[in-house]
């Protein structure tokens, strides 16, 4: 025992020598360079800036003067992004390979940090395996996918060449008019920071310099998703004990974590642009937090201080103030003016040179991090780590728990594989409303990008089922006429048993994904209506990145799919589901809405649960059209025997709560096993519940197994009026299934 401890001292030791000689050679390497080489490293340009022919580069061929102006002549510190779409892997260690050969030119030799958005898996290298969204890993309760797909997403940027992924995003989804809704985690506190700080841990813990991590970097920091009127980029008005509540909890954890970089949101909150808050950022961050890491903004951010927000006269103000507020790397991203700005600012003493030497003493410490220094260039024994036969098992794996079904109205799931069916709707051929944004391209809707084994909805349900028994009114992509042909699809339906109608989003993100309307378009509503008229079942699939309104089509649907965007085995999860080869498990990570007037988030106010009608009171201010935590299965579970070891917790004891959960139905299933707690009577109203733990199980048809949870006063805590996080003497109720067990905080 004594060895073991020994020797685990001498590993934190080293660990600790090699961060200190790091820390040593950033500063010596700071102390010789000049003002403009620091400018640089603090500058952010997009790849189209020294691409031939810009924007429109197809084939990633860069241009050897604009690669000199930008590595020479303004010294930048970080190139991000791709031109057009994705890239193959040779092209990205071509692409980096002569930009740090041109990097061997300067005074310094200051390597170059390359960055991508792997979103889902490495969105811009072409063949590389995509996975479900995080709406979609969500609805898995899977933290363990959170691991593993952050792992192989980190292996298939280092092979590209890139050792810094911006992700994972931990905003929380709370408005699902928001476009970037399907990159979040959901509504729930919890769920965005379990999985969250779990993607952050699997990105990095490798260490750096190893060819299986990258540098993740937790976004957008903070309260990004909670525009008022749902627009990408637009005003949030959040009360400080909302926003410490609701949006500032997973980036605590990820800080926690160890993630090593974080971007900042475009939009502003209570008015004030968060890339200019110096609260936020520093007081909060830094001093709150205690992150250490680098802070880069987002797409164009500091300009529009002047050009959007108006609280810069100027785009040199914009800079100083974005700058002194603790921004370390500006994502320009198009040009050099921040480079120019910046220095004329420190010039007229408007920054400090106190606060440019931090910021480049970050960046620097990234780019030791992650071994830039010892090899700039993509590494050969990476590459072997890129397209893996494990990936594709892990994407099927992902979207299968998924899956969540909503409704299966007199168990008319699954389908008999005898059946002859009618694969209908927009989605029925199309890849990209499977897979969503950042999927080879930016908005992820140019299939031509996606990998040629991709299959859409018909293609999967064919195979299984045989071309004799399957039908289709539907053409190739989202907006084919051919797939709102009403009239079509009811006189194929007189030669079938079953219509399964594939409905919902195409793919979106950011600002194009804006939408005025969360109902179903009129031309997929119509399409439902006919196939309801036929007489035959409907089974309803939705590929969805957000909550769309089916209210008024949901009754005639015998069943409801939710497959989310879940990535390049998308169709093939659908296709085992519908047909009983995989017994759904997903649960929704979101209060499905019933209607725009009714946005009501689980974890309601008692306000919100009761709506006063003259003198009587009516629960029915929680009326989803399908509740959080909704999902049916093809078995069935029973809950018993709720034990909490003590009915009295303290601020110094831990509370183990078990229960016995038992499959009492005919088939094998998955269950997800959630804990919620309720705070009976609070200083600030309490909410109805709140969701603490959760555990996946799989259990044969008739077993029964004890899971068990442990809490303790950090899981009962809330945010007071006076913005502490506090634990309160009192009762309080837990909650697993159907079972509840009182408890009191001492």
């Amino acid at each position: 025992m004594k060895k073991n401890v020994t020797l685990l001292f001498l590993l934190f030791y080293c660990i600790s020598l090699t961060a200190q000689t790091d820390q040593q050679k950033a500063d010596a390497l700071l102390k010789k360079m000049t003002l403009e080489e620091k400018v640089g490293q603090m500058t952010q340009v997009t790849l189209a800036v020294i691409a031939k022919g810009g924007w429109g580069n197809q084939d990633g061929v860069l241009d050897p003067a604009a690669l000199k102006k930008a590595v020479i002549d303004y010294k930048v510190g970080s190139i991000l992004n791709t031109t057009a779409h994705a890239f193959s892997v040779e092209t990205w260690n071509t692409i980096i390979t002569q930009i740090q050969d041109e990097v061997k030119n300067t005074k310094s030799k200051i390597p170059v940090i390359y960055g991508l958005d792997g979103m889902h898996g490495q969105t811009y290298t072409l063949n590389s395996t995509l996975f479900p969204q995080n709406i979609g890993l969500a609805a898995t309760r899977n933290t363990e996918f959170a691991k593993a797909i952050a792992k192989v997403t980190a292996s298939e940027l280092r092979a590209s060449g890139v050792r810094w992924n911006f992700a994972p995003v931990l905003d929380i989804g709370r408005q699902p008019l928001w476009s970037r809704f399907p990159e979040t985690f959901g509504e729930d506190v919890y769920i965005g920071k379990t999985m969250g700080s779990a993607a952050v841990k699997a990105y990095e813990e490798d260490g750096l310099k190893n060819i299986t991590a990258v540098a993740s970097c937790m976004k957008h920091y903070l309260g990004y998703s909670a525009a008022r009127t749902g627009k990408d980029r637009t005003p949030a008005y959040i009360p400080e004990i909302e926003l410490r509540e609701y949006y500032l909890p997973q980036f605590a954890a990820a800080v926690k974590a160890g993630a090593s970089t974080i971007m900042i949101n475009s939009g502003e909150i209570n008015g004030e642009p968060v890339h200019a808050s110096k609260y936020l950022l520093t007081t909060v961050l830094r001093k709150e937090l205690g992150f250490q890491g680098m802070i880069v903004t987002d797409w164009e951010d500091i300009i529009r201080l002047h050009t959007r927000h108006n609280v810069a006269n100027s785009p040199r103000q914009a800079v100083a103030m974005a700058i002194n507020a603790g921004i370390d790397m500006s994502m320009v991203p198009g040009d050099f003016s921040f480079y120019d700005l910046l220095l004329e600012a420190v010039k007229k003493g408007e920054v400090p040179m106190s606060r440019i030497d931090d910021a480049v003493r970050r960046i620097l410490m990234l780019k030791y991090k992650v071994g830039l220094f010892d090899n700039p260039y993509p590494e050969a024994a990476a590459k072997n780590n890129f397209g893996k036969p494990s990936y594709q098992t892990l994407a099927l794996d992902a979207a299968h728990e998924s899956m969540t079904l909503l409704k299966n109205q007199e168990n008319v799931l699954p389908l008999s594989k005898n059946a002859k069916v009618l694969v209908a709707g927009p989605s029925a051929q199309s890849i990209s409303a499977l897979n969503g944004c950042w999927s080879y391209t930016w908005q992820g809707k140019e299939e031509q990008w996606y990998p040629a084994d991709s299959k859409t909805i018909f293609q999967a349900i064919t195979d299984k089922l045989g071309a004799a028994n399957v039908t289709t009114t539907t053409g190739k992509g989202f907006e084919n006429e051919m797939n709102y042909d009403a009239a079509k699809l009811a006189a194929a339906a007189a030669n079938v048993d079953v219509i399964i109608l594939c409905v919902g989003e195409d793919a979106y993100a950011e600002s194009p994904g804006n939408t005025r309307e969360l109902a179903l378009p009129n031309n997929q509503m119509a399409l439902a209506g006919a196939a309801a008229a036929t007489g035959k079942p409907v089974i309803l699939v939705l590929t969805d990145g957000r909550p769309r309104f089916i209210t008024g089509i949901e009754p005639f649907m015998k069943g409801i799919l939710m497959t989310y965007w879940s990535g390049k085995k998308t169709a093939e999860a659908i296709a085992d589901v519908l047909f009983g080869d995989y017994n759904p498990d997903g649960l929704l990570p979101f209060s499905y809405p019933r209607s725009m007037g009714e946005i009501v988030m689980y974890d309601r106010k008692p306000s919100e649960e009761v709506r006063e009608v003259f003198n009587d009171n009516i629960n029915t201010g929680y009326d989803p059209l399908f509740a959080f935590g909704h999902g049916l299965s093809y078995t069935s579970f029973e809950f018993s025997d709720l034990e909490p070891s003590s009915t009295t917790l303290t601020a110094t004891t831990k509370l183990t709560v078990s229960i016995t959960v038992k499959n009492t139905g005919g088939r094998d299933g998955k269950r997800a096993v959630e804990l919620y707690t309720r705070d009976m009577y609070a200083s600030i109203t309490p909410s109805m519940k709140r969701l603490r733990a959760f555990q996946k199980i799989s259990l044969k048809a008739g077993e029964a197994k004890k899971v068990t949870f442990v809490i303790d006063k950090n899981d009962l805590a809330f945010i007071n009026a006076r913005l502490k996080t506090v634990i309160e003497p009192g009762e309080f109720e837990i909650m697993i299934g159907d079972k509840k067990a009182k408890l009191t905080y001492k």
